[in-house]
């Protein structure tokens, strides 16, 4: 199967919501404000696959929020679940630490059962920090 990546930012409001919903992502059902949020990212890469009728689509994504200078923090990263466990989530994490790889903090909160795929990538739990939020949103 061949996966093309693409350093873009501009998506359809069903594509995201496609995306987000596959893998219960709540975000995923305001997809106006998840246009948005897309497009106001620092920077976006996206995995795309072929549908059965050979037509393009949305498979993986993942985005930044950064200050352009010194820290990075990656806040998606999204795969369709037919399209995990075949290296596209660790491909884009690949593809943003080169992006960033002269930035002196570079960023995730994971949930915990994601952590060991965070660590295979080169991050490390942050010891005696923790999230904290303030969120309407339940993942």
């Amino acid at each position: 199967m061949v996966i093309k990546y693409k350093k873009i930012k501009d998506f359809t409001e069903k594509e995201l919501q496609n995306l987000f919903l596959s893998v219960n992502w709540d975000s995923g059902n305001y997809p106006d404000k998840l246009k948005k949020a897309i497009k106001n990212s620092h920077r976006v890469y996206s995995a795309w696959g072929c549908d059965n009728n050979g037509q393009e689509k949305l498979v993986g994504l993942i985005n930044s929020l950064s200050d352009g200078v010194m820290t990075v923090y990656f806040h998606y990263l999204l795969v369709l679940p037919d399209y995990q466990n075949m290296g596209i989530g660790k491909e884009l994490v690949s593809l943003m630490l080169l992006e960033y790889k002269d930035f002196a903090r570079l960023a995730v909160i994971a949930y915990d059962r994601e952590v060991d795929f965070y660590k295979k990538c080169g991050f490390e739990l942050g010891g005696d920090k923790s999230p904290m939020f303030v969120t309407y949103l339940r993942t």
